[in-house]
């Protein structure tokens, strides 16, 4: 187990360089890796029945206790990230599968690598586990709806089967964790260390499966679609905190909402868009899954660098 531990605690920490190597290899020799398409939801399923088992009540109790830094942060989310998508898919004209899955990775929920980032960059940790999860739950019904009025125009959006998708993928999964962490406590505790391994193998698989299915649009796309995707993630890192910022709230609140708002749940945005709008509209979140994985240990380095000072006026606005 300890042999396991080490390598999972590995594999989180260079998780960016082993999805970026896969994919690599996925380019060059796609044949492998196709074997897995069939499987990517039942995939992406392990990383969110993963999720539920490292959840704790305790997560949740910040939600209640002072919900408007979890509130600020979510709709953060949900309206910047959408917004900044459908605005970099009008002005760099993108096809519409491209433009419709770069909407989608705007409209899926935080992924659970940002809670990582928040520690290192010496964030509110508990507000980014706050809003993943919240953002999580409240999938089913703002991501269907923020396709179906911003994506609809370039493909058409099944608000309702995606609904479906998403319980089916990240809510059941998630809540059979809760339930296993609940009535077999001790087995999980002693096991917990490993699942970061799982989830990183499983979201490795995805973004390469894609990778090997889409060898000549990245060919022929690649760059399009990684500057789109560079663009729309830096979108999402600044105006998280200057929306923080702007409503006063504290220095380690602004780095978790600007790292919650920037990094999504990429490999969702594959699983729901090989499914509903087909291939070529996952390679946004594909590259998501690369970047953002980039992008957010680069900037959490340099928060980490830098001393957490209060702002003027933020004396009663802490989320903790």
């Amino acid at each position: 187990m300890k042999f396991l531990e080490v390598i999972s605690s590995a594999a989180g920490k260079y998780f960016a360089i082993f999805v970026i190597l896969t994919a690599a290899a996925a380019f060059m020799m796609p044949a492998p890796f196709l074997v897995f398409g069939p499987y990517i939801t039942i995939l992406l399923g392990i990383v969110m029945f993963g999720m539920g088992l490292t959840l704790k009540a305790v997560d949740f109790k910040i939600i209640l206790k002072n919900p408007v830094p979890v509130i600020i942060g979510v709709g953060a989310q949900f309206v910047i990230m959408p917004l900044a998508a459908f605005a970099i898919a009008y002005m760099m004209s993108l096809p519409p599968e491209l433009a419709a899955g770069l909407v989608l990775l705007g409209s899926v929920p935080g992924g659970t690598a940002s809670n990582v980032m928040v520690y290192l960059a010496k964030g509110n940790l508990p507000l980014s586990i706050a809003m993943t999860s919240l953002s999580t739950m409240l999938a089913p019904i703002t991501t269907p709806v923020i396709l179906l009025l911003l994506a609809g125009q370039w493909l058409p959006v099944d608000a309702a089967a995606m609904f479906m998708s998403i319980v089916q993928v990240i809510i059941v999964p998630i809540l059979l964790g809760l339930m296993i962490r609940r009535f077999f406590t001790q087995t999980v505790e002693k096991s917990i260390k490993v699942i970061p391994l799982i989830s990183v193998v499983a979201i490795i698989i995805i973004v390469a499966t894609v990778v090997a299915g889409n060898v000549e649009n990245i060919a022929s796309a690649g760059m399009l679609i990684f500057t789109a995707t560079v663009l729309h993630n830096g979108f999402g890192l600044l105006l998280g905190y200057l929306t923080a910022a702007a409503l006063k709230l504290d220095e380690p609140a602004r780095r978790a909402i600007s790292l919650e708002v920037g990094m999504q749940n990429s490999g969702l945005g594959v699983a729901l868009a090989t499914a509903h709008f087909g291939p070529l509209a996952a390679l946004p979140s594909v590259a998501g899954a690369v970047w953002h994985n980039i992008s957010g240990p680069i900037l959490a380095t340099f928060w980490a660098k830098k001393p957490v000072k209060p702002a003027e006026g933020d004396e009663g606005r802490r989320a903790v």
